[in-house]
This record gives structure tokens, sequence and C-alpha cells, in this order.
């Protein structure tokens, strides 16, 4: 549950867990701003959100759209209290044949995107004193486990050192802006048929989250604040016992 209402921007809106948290923070009250490039599917998820949603189309992937669409936000609410960088894409292919078109892309929707909308809000944060970025990563940026997701896990990975690293330059400076980062698993979207080299018949790794469970989740951090959080329970412990397993002495 989120507390009093807040404007969110929320972008990759239009499906998957970006339509899933517009859906949950809607009947709270809140002021949605919802981003993606998908004119028609953006619209039937603001039509379940009530006549707080504004759609905005744009490319995250685009700095030029996306400072567009944070200045479309700000005339049309006057303020933004949270903005959920939640754009992403996978990829299905093992390191051995990556391209530099694979990377490039990877990098560009999953990183890029963040980027671009951290600093094209953080103005507006600044002169507020308050504001939150939140970074939808993946554990994949904790444990590469998932050979076909490579160049994934490495933009993932990306992501959360610029997450912490930005986190630290604002507690400097800025204390009031809060940055952070959830990590979900496996979700049930078609994240993995959309990924890029993906069959059609492409189907989520291990045992998957829906969804409405990982904007549960979200939603708790954007209420909270809280600067680290995984989606599923015992994940943190498995990425504990994989870090101490690289950590550990050679045998013999």
């Amino acid at each position: 549950m989120t507390d009093t209402p807040k404007t969110i921007v929320i972008t990759g809106a239009s499906d998957g867990i970006g339509a899933a948290l517009a859906r949950h923070l809607a009947p709270h009250g809140h002021r949605l701003a919802l981003v993606a490039r998908r004119a028609d599917a953006l619209a039937q998820v603001a039509a379940t959100c009530g006549p707080q949603a504004l759609t905005i189309v744009a490319d995250c992937t685009d700095r030029a759209q996306v400072d567009q669409a944070t200045a479309q936000a700000l005339a049309h609410f006057g303020e933004v209290d949270t903005w959920v960088n939640n754009v992403g894409q996978g990829i299905a292919r093992l390191p051995s044949q990556l391209t530099d078109d694979d990377l490039d892309r990877m990098m560009r929707i999953n990183v890029h995107s963040a980027l671009y909308g951290a600093q094209a809000i953080l103005p507006h944060f600044r002169a507020r004193g308050t504001g939150h970025l939140v970074h939808v990563s993946s554990v994949l940026g904790r444990i590469p486990f998932a050979t076909i997701r490579s160049a994934y896990c490495g933009a993932k990975h990306f992501l959360n050192a610029l997450t912490g690293a930005l986190r630290d330059e604002l507690a400097a400076t800025h204390p009031g802006i809060a940055v952070s980062l959830v990590s979900p698993g496996p979700v049930d979207t078609a994240f993995s048929r959309n990924a890029v080299h993906a069959t059609p018949s492409a189907r989520p790794l291990g045992t998957p989250q829906t969804a409405e469970e990982v904007a549960a989740v979200i939603a708790s951090v954007i209420a909270s604040r809280a600067p680290d959080v995984y989606t599923t329970p015992g994940m943190q412990a498995q990425v504990r016992a994989y870090l101490d397993a690289l950590d550990a002495d050679p045998p013999g």
C-alpha cells in the first residue's frame, strides 16, 4: 500500500509491470503520468485508471522525447513526486554469440532510458528539495545465472551501479531525494517473448511472480522509499550465497 496521494510518472506503462503498477496505484488516488511508445496500449491502461491518469507517448531511449515527456507531466500536474524508470527488454543470446548491436540495444533500453528519466526530472526534484527515483532492475543484475540473458544481465549490473552512485551523489547534496532499486525475479509477462532473438514460444525462466505481485512491492517502495528491495521472497539470501561462494577461499 502507498501513503498520501502522489504524482507519479511510470515509464514502460503500456504493459507488464508498468501497467500493473498503474492499475495498483490508481485506486489510491495517485495522479499518474503513464509513458510508453504504444499509444493504443497506453490508452487502454489509462482507461482502467480513471481521470487522474495522463498518457504521454514517448520513446524513453530518446533523450529529447524523455525531456518532452517530463515537460508534459509537469505542465499538466504542476509537480512530480515520484519517477519510476521501468523501461526494459531482455535478450536470448549466449555471450559467445553477442554482437555490437546486441550490446548497444541492451544498454540503450535498460540503462540509457533510466539515465534520461533521472536527469530529466532531477532539476525539478532539486528545486523542490524532495523527490523519489525508483529504478526497476532485475535479480539478474545481481546473479548472472541465465546465460542467454548475458547482455541483459550486464546492462542491469550497470543500472544497479548507476543507481547506487546516483544515490550517493544526491545524499551529499539533496538528502530529501530518495533513490530506490527494485529487483524482480522471473515475472509472468510478455518479457520473455519480447526479448531480442526470442522465439514466440519463450516462457519466463524459473517460477514467475505475477506482474500484480511485483507491482504491489513497487507500490510499497514508493510509500517507504526503501533503498534496495527484492520482490521475490528469499532472493536476497540467494544473492548473498552466490557472492559468498565467489569470495570463498580456493580448495586445498
